[in-house]
């Protein structure tokens, strides 16, 4: 059964196109991806997502049980910190990519993504029977929305009494906001302009999507939907979990060894650290196209003997530079900067050139 956000009604008044998405039904657009695109980049929009998972692991075994199951090292946590991480599988592939939040020294808040809210819990709950760590699914309790842009601070900033400019990069306070209380203000986001993720209970949300609206008016907001989303977060080049990342996808091949910590022991690391020492036989790259054409999750890439060397795992038209961009895994000898590579579109041979991260520069 295809589950509401509690901001369904909001979406449905604002006339947005709604589709099914990891089983909920969420706005793909409002206005256009072009339109909110460019008032992220240059404004400020807000995106309901809250579809995204919420799990509660607290006790004082609590940070046990998350080293075990994440790759980076949540003991470098600070209260009122947070950290982008990911759950490895025994097969050497990526269960889910998760955020961590240190809300007190043995309460922690893992946000993961809506497609694998029950995969995440069982994997988890596999690795806790040996630890005892207090689990609590919130998923259903809780809601998620983002505002994002230049100008995003300056449309919440008056809705709380705390200084929200000076939450530090994935840093978060918990406050009063639009007269809620306990609202977690997270100055995180999957866009690349900046501003703040706020989380509260459903029964509130309404009511802060209403204040930042009002809020932003003058500053030109919008309401973005999926679609825009995509495009922002491939202008950056982060990963989406079930493009570009998946169970079956080395973390090292995916760029993540930054964010995976062999100070510690965590599931499938003794295999992981071998594929450190050894090197990788696939990278993902990101790439632009040379021309016309637009690249899709699925297209072929090609060599200059035009044989397959990979696919696309994500693609688009960038809204930002006016050009094909994407990402995909070939064979590690294609992926230095600069290497030309072929794109299958449309049966079309398209040239691209593998380029450095992000594609799009403020």
């Amino acid at each position: 059964m295809i589950k509401n956000t509690a901001l369904y009604a909001t979406h449905k008044a604002l006339n947005a196109k709604m589709v099914s998405f990891a089983g909920f039904n969420m706005p793909i657009s409002y206005s256009g991806v072009k339109v909110e695109h460019e008032a992220v980049r240059n404004c400020v929009g807000i995106f309901d997502i809250s579809h995204m998972g919420e799990f509660l692991v607290s006790g004082s075994n609590a940070l046990a049980l998350i080293q075990k199951v994440s790759a980076n090292d949540a003991s470098k946590l600070k209260i009122g910190q947070a950290q982008y991480s990911y759950l490895p599988n025994e097969e050497g592939g990526i269960v889910d990519d998760i955020l961590v939040y240190k809300l007190e020294e043995t309460k922690f808040l893992l946000v993961v993504n809506a497609a694998n809210i029950e995969k995440d819990q069982e994997h988890i709950l596999k690795y806790n029977r040996a630890i005892g760590a207090t689990f609590e699914n919130l998923s259903d309790d809780y809601a998620l929305v983002a505002v994002q842009g230049p100008l995003a601070i300056k449309v919440v900033d008056s809705l709380t009494d705390i200084n929200v400019a000076a939450i530090d990069y994935y840093h978060f306070k918990v406050a009063t906001f639009a007269g809620i209380p306990d609202v977690i203000i997270s100055a995180t986001g999957y866009t690349g302009s900046g501003g703040v993720e706020i989380y509260c209970k459903n029964s509130d949300i309404v009511t802060i999507w209403n204040s930042i609206i009002g809020n932003g008016k003058p500053h030109g907001i919008v309401p973005v939907g999926l679609a825009a989303r995509d495009t922002l977060r491939l202008e950056m080049g982060y990963c989406l979990y079930g493009n570009d990342i998946d169970d079956t996808t080395s973390p090292l091949s995916a760029g993540l060894g930054w964010i995976t910590k062999f100070t510690k022991d965590f599931v499938n690391s003794e295999n992981l650290l071998q594929q450190k020492v050894e090197g990788t036989t696939k990278k993902l790259i990101a790439f632009e196209i040379e021309g016309k054409g637009i690249p899709r999750n699925g297209y072929t890439i090609l060599n200059e003997s035009d044989e397959p060397i990979g696919l696309v795992t994500s693609g688009t038209m960038s809204p930002s530079l006016n050009k094909g961009i994407g990402t995909g895994y070939v064979p590690s000898a294609y992926a230095k900067v600069g290497t030309q590579i072929f794109i299958e579109i449309r049966k079309n041979r398209v040239t691209a050139s593998v380029i450095k991260l992000p594609f799009y520069k403020k």
